[in-house]
């Protein structure tokens, strides 16, 4: 293990160390897993937080604010407390020397962009595993793990031994408490030092971050900033990501999915190189935002040297992240997606309307605590996604299942609200997902389609449609 000390670290988060300059022993870890040695990263930390890092032999904090009796509390204990102007430092540091210290020889992998990035991911690494290959993605069905604003990456990989390969997840762009986190794309992917460079699509989805799809573009780009891996994988459907074109290193190789890219969907099916890989009955999902992140997935597949064969069984044997277009039940149809930006809104409405063979229902979630702007946003792109469908449109605040951060605001559910309205989309309003859902089962037929969507307010629902099979609610 490289050996690093409390003052170098300090110095290298841009920090200021109060405390004694100690070696450090153990990893990068969250504060509820820390053990003998460790450091933990964390945005803010009270009192009570360095008693419980005493407690577990911890040797370093490092934090944005330290808050009560926090400081106290670290010269009480005689420990090490680092306080940085950004957090993101921190953890940028923890993931270079993570790798460095126990993946040093690993092909590593960034996908990022504003949709898809989770199901691209998932499917390399399955495609990987397939392929023989010890992978490790921070990819997980309920999105804990890909922000990277926190250590669990680091930890994870530490805690991972003869890594081969590293599939990682980067957002396009993150912040704490309406506080953009300028150039984390940058950063993330300059600790990670990729091989390989996946570009997905450039849209709108953390507005109350960034305030135009130009500004979307920089931070997106902003991953190609010193830039000296092998590949980057571009979508071709999408201009933005075309313009990237110019900001690659030209001793690096450009792949292309997307229409007159390497790889491309045509009516046959998907083919690699010019050459058919997957037949239309071949492909496990034919929505377009799938068929965006395979043929994403399968170029990144390509720059790894993977053999056809190999791509096309991970591909045709790919089981989907809960909750992207996840199949719940069959008699009535329901599927339930993470839905939670405009484009992600529209490509999976747009997709359930083809499979629906009757009435179409839909309960989305309202976003809690994210402010007005993506709730005004969302909302307008349910209501341009439905018109002309025949919809029974059902919309929650999801109070009986949320927490606190994700608690629906009054003004956000009464812009999101105010849309729907001015739109002339008919819709009902239940304050509890459990009963908006037992609202829809009971008005629907056996033959009717469900489609749930949202982010934190959503991901509940299976389980409660359970509990409804288990009740006899659903046949």
């Amino acid at each position: 293990m490289k050996e690093i000390t409390t003052a170098y670290l300090a110095s290298h988060v841009q920090g200021k160390l109060l405390g004694k300059n100690r070696k450090i022993t153990g990893v990068f870890n969250i504060l509820n897993d820390a053990k003998n040695g460790d450091v933990v990263i964390r945005h803010w930390i009270d009192g009570s937080g360095v008693d419980m890092a005493a407690s577990k032999g911890v040797t370093c904090i490092v934090t944005q604010e330290a808050r009560g009796s926090a400081i106290y509390k670290v010269k009480k204990y005689d420990m090490c407390l680092i306080i940085t102007e950004k957090i993101e430092y921190a953890n940028a540091f923890a993931l270079r020397w993570a790798i460095k210290t126990f993946a040093p020889e690993s092909i590593r992998v960034v996908i990022t962009g504003t949709n898809g990035k989770s199901t691209t991911s998932h499917m390399i690494h399955k495609i990987l595993q397939v392929a023989g290959f010890k992978s490790h993605t921070n990819t997980d069905s309920l999105s804990e793990f890909n922000t990277l604003i926190d250590p669990m990456v680091a930890k994870q990989i530490s805690e991972t031994k003869n890594l081969e390969i590293l599939v990682l997840e980067v957002s396009e762009v993150q912040g704490w408490e309406e506080r953009i986190m300028s150039d984390h794309a940058f950063l993330m992917t300059q600790a990670i030092q990729p091989q390989i460079l996946v570009f997905t699509n450039v849209s709108m989805d953390h507005i109350n971050l960034v305030s135009s799809i130009e500004e979307a573009y920089q931070e997106i780009s902003g991953a190609l900033r010193n830039f000296n891996g092998k590949t980057v994988v571009l979508n071709a459907d999408d201009p933005l990501i075309m313009n990237m074109k110019d900001l690659v290193p030209s001793e690096a190789e450009i792949i292309t999915f997307g229409h007159g890219g390497q790889v491309e969907m045509m009516e046959e099916g998907l083919y690699l190189m010019g050459d058919i890989l997957l037949k239309q009955e071949e492909l496990p999902f034919h929505s377009p935002h799938f068929l965006q992140n395979t043929m994403a997935a399968i170029a990144a597949c390509k720059a790894l040297n993977i053999d056809n064969e190999v791509i096309k069984k991970g591909v045709k044997s790919y089981h989907a992240l809960k909750r992207r277009f996840s199949i719940l039940n069959r008699k009535p149809l329901i599927v339930d997606d993470f839905a939670h930006n405009p484009d992600g809104i529209k490509a999976t409405i747009k997709s359930v309307a083809e499979l629906s063979k009757n009435q179409l229902y839909i309960v989305c979630s309202i976003r809690g605590s994210r402010g007005k702007d993506i709730n005004e946003i969302n909302a307008m792109s349910i209501a341009q996604s439905l018109k002309g469908l025949n919809y029974t449109l059902v919309i929650t605040s999801s109070q009986d299942v949320v927490d606190k951060a994700n608690w629906v605001q009054e003004d956000e559910k009464k812009v999101f609200i105010d849309v729907l309205k001015k739109e002339g989309i008919q819709y009902s309003h239940y304050s509890q997902l459990r009963i908006a859902l037992f609202e829809v089962v009971n008005m629907s037929s056996s033959e009717d389609t469900i489609l749930l969507i949202g982010a934190q307010g959503m991901d509940p629902a299976s389980d409660i449609l359970e509990k409804f099979k288990e009740e006899g609610i659903i046949k």
